[in-house]
């Protein structure tokens, strides 16, 4: 019996950790991205543009690596921002291997026009937090995604244009 009370503490503690929290908190942050932000655009397609808009021009697998993106899935979210005129993708001139990833004029402007939005999103999530907890907050955040194996490292193949919209 005791056996089976301490099974009961475990599953009752499984379900207030870091993944049914994560999944509450992706799911309020999707809520207000498609209310508040964009309906079509999603936040990792937003981190691509903004990337591309604060460091210029660069090749897909940096863009990939700074997004934090799986590999097997920034080809098809590239490929869905080039459709939309957002980016272009072209050959390196110095190595035919490698696509080089370049924002147009459009996809600056939603950059640029979306980033006010995306910040009164986060001002909605934090709005009970002070400034200093926001702070400590958002740093426990950045330290656990970088401790975490990115999904390449872990073997996970994951949709980033279904995860939780950035900023």
């Amino acid at each position: 019996m005791a056996q089976q009370h301490g099974d009961a503490r475990d599953v009752a503690a499984a379900i207030g950790g870091v993944g049914p929290l994560a999944r509450q908190l992706n799911q309020l942050h999707t809520r207000l991205w498609h209310e508040q932000v964009d309906r079509e655009l999603t936040g990792p397609q937003f981190t691509v543009l903004s990337l591309l808009h604060t460091h210029g021009d660069m090749d897909q697998g940096t863009l990939g690596a700074r997004a934090r993106l799986d590999k097997s899935t920034a080809a098809p979210l590239l490929d869905r921002l080039r459709r939309r005129g957002l980016v272009e993708l072209a050959k390196d001139p110095t190595d035919r291997r490698r696509k080089m990833i370049r924002l147009t004029d459009e996809g600056r402007a939603v950059a640029v026009d979306l980033a006010p939005a995306v910040l009164q999103v986060n001002e909605q999530v934090l709005a009970d937090f002070s400034p200093a907890e926001r702070e400590q907050f958002l740093g426990l955040l950045r330290r656990a995604v970088r401790g975490a194996p990115t999904a390449t490292e872990a073997g996970a193949h994951s949709d980033p244009d279904t995860t939780a919209p950035s900023g």
